[in-house]
C-alpha cells in the first residue's frame, strides 16, 4: 500500500500557512535538492484548491530538476469550487476527498506527497490516511498566525529521522502512530 507523506513548511513559533512570506530566504540549492528527492520519490502529489493555485502560477516555465519533477508528477487536485485544473497532469476531484484518497493509497505505485498542511491535510489526518509527516522548522517567528486553520486531532508520532539545514532549517521526520514505517 502508498503511503502519504506530508512535507510542510512551519516557522519556530508554528505558522505553517502562506509560506511564501517568511520561508523564501530558505529555498536555497539544500531545499531544492530535497524536494526534488521527496518528488522523486513519489508517485503523485495531493493537494487542495489553495496549495494548487499557489503552485500552478508559480511553476509552469520554470527549468531544473525540481521544476520538472514538480511540473511533470500526477497531481490530484480536491476542490468543490475550482472550475478547471490546467496545470499539466492535474486531475480534479470532486466529491468525497477521504474515498478518493483512500481508493489512491490502495493502487499499486509510489508514495503520494502532499505540501504545506492546509484542510485538505487536516482531513487526511483526522481520518488516519497521512503515514508520514515532514517538518522543516524555519529559523524564523513570524509572530502571528497568518490564518485560520482548524484544529488538529491529536496524533502520536514516532520521530523517524531529523537533519539540519547549512541555513539553519531543521527537518524532523514522523511516522504516525500505528502506520507502516519505511
Amino acid at each position: 500500500m502508498r503511503q502519504i507523506i506530508e512535507s510542510t513548511l512551519i516557522s519556530t513559533d508554528g505558522v505553517v500557512n502562506d509560506p511564501g512570506s517568511w520561508a523564501l530566504d530558505y529555498f536555497d540549492e539544500e531545499f531544492h535538492k530535497e524536494a526534488f528527492e521527496l518528488l522523486r520519490g513519489c508517485d503523485a502529489m495531493l493537494m487542495g484548491r489553495g496549495t494548487y493555485e499557489d503552485l500552478s502560477w508559480r511553476w509552469p516555465g520554470q527549468t531544473g530538476d525540481f521544476a520538472d519533477a514538480i511540473n511533470g508528477i500526477r497531481k490530484y487536485v480536491f476542490s468543490s469550487t475550482l472550475e478547471r485544473a490546467e496545470w499539466n497532469n492535474s486531475v480534479l476531484v470532486r466529491g468525497d476527498a477521504v474515498a478518493e484518497v483512500r481508493g489512491l493509497k490502495e493502487q499499486e505505485g509510489g508514495d503520494l506527497v502532499v505540501f504545506g498542511h492546509g484542510r485538505l491535510s487536516h482531513t487526511l489526518l483526522e481520518n488516519g490516511l497521512l503515514d508520514r509527516l515532514r517538518f522543516a522548522v524555519h529559523p524564523v517567528v513570524v509572530g502571528r498566525p497568518l490564518g485560520p486553520f482548524p484544529e488538529n486531532p491529536r496524533t502520536p508520532l514516532t520521530l523517524v529521522g531529523t537533519h539540519a539545514r547549512r541555513s539553519g532549517v531543521v527537518v524532523l521526520n514522523y511516522a504516525v502512530q500505528n502506520a507502516p514505517v519505511t
